[in-house]
């Protein structure tokens, strides 16, 4: 047997030997087929719609029946004035607000009527889809009443993003996915090197407590996960001028909370890997692949399968994308994203007292 033919064998037994490895391997694209195939979503699909109606008459109370009979929207309020209207946007209670002129019936018969359509243009691409499928109800609704010279003109309008610019869409994500990328993948991959090559069996015999060395570990790249946030963020309004509406601190503040819950998941990880390899892999599969498929990031989640949508409420990036996109484009605080950052706060304390025990397992094992 050549040398050369020897060596690929004893790698391939060795490779089939690490049974968790082999099987994320066999795995990986099984999951990534169905994640992306479930999570890319063109359709739109329940679009929370306000509905500002000031005449209340008969024809416009047809067009909201049928908004109500179509699929793609959901009614949530009909409101006599469009005071408070974009607020409800900009809490991110509504996807889209219809705004009809008063007497609409009226200005309906001599064809002069005009319809506004506000959407939240963060995420551009599903802000125009919204657009274009509620001017289709609308059409739809008018074909019914050809013989009345019908003419609605619609006017649609995208509010935190009017320009449509994809880079406000992707830094925000972009934020989310350099910083789990730099404190959960880079901690696992560090802490299962040392386990490979037995420095951490070291640690033993120090004086040193579990959380101690929790944290001299993940210290270092705690500073390097908050150093790429900054530094992130200067490159994307020197470049893409893409706006901080709100506070810089607590942007900054956000931040760091979840880089502190990316640490601890790549903490968490590496105590259940055998090696960098398989650290590498779950990290993958347990971390970055839901960052950019189910957080919101790149596909809008309302348009994901009600299944999905109730995963993406357990990837940490989910609620730190809603809170950097508020701040950066919506200019909102702590008021409206309170919510978020309780929840990051949680996964925090959670996933640090989960992490420091299965660590300290670890040494005592």
């Amino acid at each position: 047997m050549s040398p050369f033919r020897s060596f690929v064998i004893k790698e391939t037994r060795h490779i089939l030997r690490d049974v968790r490895t082999l099987t994320v391997l066999l795995m990986l694209p099984i999951v990534m087929v169905l994640l992306f195939g479930f999570a890319i979503r063109t359709d739109v699909e329940d679009v929370r719609l306000i509905i500002v109606d000031p005449s209340s008459d008969v024809r416009s109370a047809e067009l909201v029946r049928d908004f109500n009979a179509t699929p793609a929207f959901r009614v949530e309020k009909v409101l006599p004035s469009s005071s408070g209207a974009e607020d409800l946007l900009r809490q991110g209670k509504a996807d889209a607000v219809l705004i009809l002129p008063i007497d609409f019936a009226r200005s309906f018969e001599r064809g002069t009527a005009q319809a506004m359509v506000l959407t939240d243009g963060i995420n551009a691409n599903f802000a125009q889809a919204v657009s274009n499928q509620a001017e289709a109800v609308i059409g739809r609704w008018q074909a019914g009443h050809s013989g009345q010279r019908p003419l609605i003109a619609t006017a649609p309008r995208m509010r935190f993003n009017p320009t449509l610019a994809s880079e406000n869409l992707f830094v925000p994500g972009l934020l989310a996915f350099v910083l789990t990328l730099v404190s959960a993948l880079m901690t696992a991959i560090s802490i299962a090197r040392e386990k490979e090559t037995g420095t951490l069996e070291l640690l033993l015999v120090s004086p040193l407590r579990p959380l101690q060395i929790v944290v001299g570990k993940v210290t270092p790249y705690l500073l390097l996960a908050f150093t790429n946030a900054i530094t992130t963020l200067v490159v994307a309004w020197l470049a893409f001028r893409v706006p901080i509406e709100g506070s810089l601190v607590l942007l900054l503040a956000s931040s760091l909370l979840y880089v502190l819950v990316a640490l601890a998941i790549g903490v968490f990880i590496s105590t259940k890997s055998a090696d960098q390899r398989a650290a590498m892999m779950a990290t993958l599969l347990a971390l970055l692949l839901p960052t950019l498929a189910l957080s919101g990031f790149v596909f809008p989640i309302s348009s994901m399968p009600a299944p999905l949508q109730v995963v993406t409420k357990v990837v940490p990036a989910t609620w730190f994308i809603r809170i950097v996109r508020g701040i950066m484009l919506k200019g909102i605080g702590v008021e409206l994203l309170w919510k978020e950052l309780l929840i990051l706060t949680g996964m925090a304390a959670f996933l640090i007292t989960v992490s420091t025990r299965s660590f300290s397992d670890r040494l005592d094992g």
